[in-house]
């Protein structure tokens, strides 16, 4: 039985959970923008109190690690690795595809052979995607995908695909047209779809190292110069 507190930052939700065994003690969740630097820390602080109150010692700390915005991924990670270096706690990290794939896997009853593509949006017809199957092992593996009619084609000529995430709706443009092609909307990574994996990571002692673990970024960041304005 482990008491972990999750944080997810990678897209332009901000969430946090406090759970134990297979329950959401608490949680934090914001929708509405890139908030994650003004918000982040006070989340922390609910889930903090809200185990004193049902009086429960934290095991772990959990966060996303990507792939995702890098700005969000920085900030949850700083957070994370502050706060188990604070309170001497083991550092789990979890990938952000995952949790999106764990959220869809447990949202319906699907057919064992159906693949799942999550979907973090990047630039212009870009994502940052991979193809799981029902067993949460990698068919392909999590990259940036610059989308087009032949993406995914090798997978979606074998048997259902779905895909769901932020970033699904450039695949619909691209990909609807193919019988085997399916759409989830409104999949977001959440702290407390988190709670699978970093209880899994737990018992297994699968921690990350304080001091050099880093997101999983996929690619290179690019800085964006500024419009002139006249």
């Amino acid at each position: 039985m482990a008491t972990i507190l999750n944080i997810e930052t990678s897209t332009t939700v901000c969430s946090v959970a406090l759970t134990m065994d297979g329950n959401v003690i608490d949680r934090r969740e914001d929708y509405h923008g890139r908030n994650h630097a003004s918000l982040l820390s006070g989340y922390i602080e609910d889930m903090l109190a809200a185990a004193k109150k049902h009086e429960l010692k934290l095991d772990a700390i959990a966060v996303s690690i990507g792939p995702g915005s890098y700005t969000g991924l920085r900030i949850g990670l700083s957070e994370a690795k502050g706060l188990a270096y604070a309170m001497k706690l083991p550092l789990i990290g979890v990938d952000t595809l995952q949790v999106m794939t764990v959220a869809v896997m447990f949202s319906d009853f699907f057919d064992e052979n159906v693949l799942f593509a999550p979907m973090i949006d990047a630039r212009r017809m870009e994502v940052y995607t991979a193809v799981h199957d029902f067993a949460l092992e990698n068919v392909v593996s999590p990259r940036p995908l610059i989308l087009d009619e032949e993406s995914y084609r090798e997978q979606l000529d074998r048997g259902p695909v779905i895909f769901f995430g932020d970033g699904s709706e450039k695949a619909r443009k691209v990909l609807e047209k193919h019988h085997n092609a399916n759409f989830i909307t409104e999949i977001y990574p959440l702290a407390a779809n988190m709670m699978a994996l970093s209880e899994k990571a737990y018992r297994n002692k699968d921690f990350l190292d304080l001091a050099y673990s880093v997101p999983a970024y996929l690619k290179d960041f690019q800085a964006v110069k500024p419009k002139k304005m006249f």
